[in-house]
């Protein structure tokens, strides 16, 4: 008996721990507008503490449960990238809900481009009820039409390219932007990137101050450790910090005018969220500079 042909796509899904949001995933590959057979589904597993068996029994038939034993998203994807088949990757999240045009238009952007970010869109479980965590993402979190245009580079949770250019610029990384790490190796072996505005892939806002935060300390420890890789000085990353305050006046008007707060409320807790925490990054920046 023949094996099933190969498909065209992998997509590719880290996953820690998460069989509620990852069941979410999954079920929303299952309407994708291409072919079910088209593509395949691998769950990269970080060897989540419910244990592989109970991760295999919520993925079922929908997709193929692999071991992932380094720690870290980007070393999961890089454990799910040797299990791929397709000669085309899409890398997601577990925690991300795609939209039913997601494959089609990624890989469609492929013909233009040599590998490709899409759309992101944040989701709140109740718009008309925000937090003030929730009022700040939905405003600010995830640009990547800018990211791409503006910064080169794609969040991983909406990432399109050839596997045999994958191997070209190598694994993802760890302990840095891995994104923003591996798309500045794409640029420099000379890959253009690309953006698929239909290519939409929803992500749930932080709930609350405290997942903001934390996102934001990770965030700031792999920013801080590409930029000293890529030879920036302290001076420089302090320059970069006495902006924060700044920005505060800078980015207020566009939360009081934005179209995805649904009234005062939430522009209000929207800002109230952008003082404290663009202030907290003012001082992470300082005590990573001198340890204080």
């Amino acid at each position: 008996m023949s094996e099933n042909p190969a498909p065209r796509i992998s997509v590719i899904v880290p996953h820690y721990n998460d069989l509620e949001r990852l069941d979410a995933c999954l079920a929303a590959l299952e309407v994708q507008s291409l072919p079910r057979d088209s593509f395949e589904v691998i769950v990269a597993d970080n060897r989540s503490p419910v244990g592989m068996d109970e991760v295999v029994r919520v993925v079922g038939a929908r997709g193929r449960v692999v071991d992932a034993p380094v720690a870290g998203a980007g070393m999961a994807r890089n454990s799910g990238v040797e299990h791929a088949r397709a000669p085309v990757l899409a890398f997601t999240d577990c925690d991300c809900v795609p939209g039913p045009h997601w494959l089609e238009h990624g890989v469609a952007a492929l013909e233009s481009a040599d590998f490709v970010g899409g759309r992101m869109r944040v989701l709140v479980d109740n718009p008309a009820h925000m937090s003030g965590a929730e009022a700040f993402e939905a405003v600010f979190a995830f640009d990547n039409r800018g990211y791409v245009l503006r910064e080169h580079f794609t969040v991983t949770a909406n990432l399109f390219c050839p596997r045999d250019l994958f191997h070209k610029i190598g694994p993802f990384r760890t302990e840095v932007s891995e994104d923003k790490e591996w798309c500045l190796r794409a640029r420099t072996l000379g890959y253009r990137i690309g953006y698929a505005e239909k290519a939409v892939v929803g992500h749930p806002a932080r709930a609350d101050y405290a997942q903001l935060k934390g996102k934001w300390k990770r965030m700031a420890s792999e920013s801080y450790a590409l930029f000293r890789q890529d030879g920036g000085s302290r001076l420089r990353w302090l320059g970069r910090t006495w902006m924060l305050p700044l920005s505060i006046l800078a980015h207020g008007p566009r939360i009081l005018t934005s179209k995805e707060l649904p009234d005062m409320t939430a522009r209000l807790r929207a800002l109230a969220t952008l003082v404290r925490i663009r202030l907290w990054r003012f001082r992470e920046g300082h005590r990573q500079v001198f340890g204080i």
